[in-house]
């Protein structure tokens, strides 16, 4: 089942809906946020068309919103061997943790605003895991009861910040730079997700579960022992290797199978006047 946050224009306010997979053009608008209140279907339905919605968010009856509305965004650091190789990196000995700002979030189909003045400014495609219910010091066998579902996430890096600050809070933290979605699926196996990330149409990144140096389960079970999560937090897993810089006017898309495709142009932002 997939799990869909949208607005329509003639209602103007957020509303989520599921769409099953018996019925894939079809979503079922539901009463409340199914994380917080489960599925409580209201009995009207509408077509489901993400690909159209994101390619004219503006002129869609229908737009789509990131899935989830999270207290906080964690992100792992180097979790692909094959990522950490081509950085110039070790593979770590235990996860790397980071955090991206709720207000970075970017609906798909919304533009990247890319920063001007940096030489690289990223992609990443990721596997996100969107947590269920609290968890607090959890066990990695209580881990999947835990767990919502799954989501594609681009965690967008300005990689000149990334080496010039030491740490990663102003590379990853622009508003922006955290699209999700299109939908959160509830069915995904961790373990054999395949995930592709395109730029204008050329792949750039392929990689599949089992390729993940630290797997979901002991993500979450390690994050929640350093901090509690909440209902509706998100967890990006990590990207593999194929990361590259994007310019004003590309196209990146990141398809994860059973969730389909997070599309979003790229434009040039204005620069930061100075100190």
């Amino acid at each position: 089942m997939l799990i869909v946050r949208f607005m329509q224009k003639s209602v103007a306010h957020p509303r989520f809906a599921r769409v099953r997979r018996e019925a894939p053009q079809v979503m079922e608008v539901l009463a409340a946020n199914p994380i917080l209140d489960g599925m409580l279907p209201t009995g009207e339905t509408l077509p489901y068309d993400p690909q159209a919605w994101q390619a004219d968010p503006d002129a869609s009856l229908v737009e789509l919103l990131p899935p989830v509305t999270p207290s906080k965004i964690v992100a792992i650091g180097s979790n692909y061997r094959n990522h950490a190789k081509e950085m110039g990196k070790p593979v770590p000995d235990e996860p790397i943790l980071f955090m991206k700002p709720p207000s970075a979030l970017l609906a798909p189909g919304r533009p990247i605003v890319r920063p001007p003045g940096y030489e690289r400014v990223d992609y990443e495609g990721e596997l996100a895991v969107v947590i269920g219910r609290r968890l607090h010091r959890t066990p990695p066998e209580s881990v999947a009861a835990g767990i919502f579902g799954y989501t594609a996430l681009n965690d967008v890096t300005v990689r000149d910040l990334q080496k010039k600050d030491g740490q990663f809070t102003r590379a990853k933290g622009f508003d922006s730079f955290c699209p999700v979605g299109p939908a959160i699926a509830t069915d995904i196996d961790p373990l054999r997700f395949r995930l592709r990330t395109r730029k204008n149409g050329v792949q750039q990144q392929d990689t599949a579960g089992d390729e993940l140096v630290f797997s979901v389960v002991q993500l979450v079970s390690f994050i929640s022992h350093v901090m509690t999560l909440l209902p509706g937090d998100v967890i990006s897993t990590g990207t593999p290797a194929g990361v590259s810089n994007m310019n004003p006017g590309d196209v990146v898309e990141i398809e994860l199978d059973g969730v389909g495709i997070l599309r979003n142009p790229v434009v040039a932002g204005l620069p930061r006047p100075p100190l």
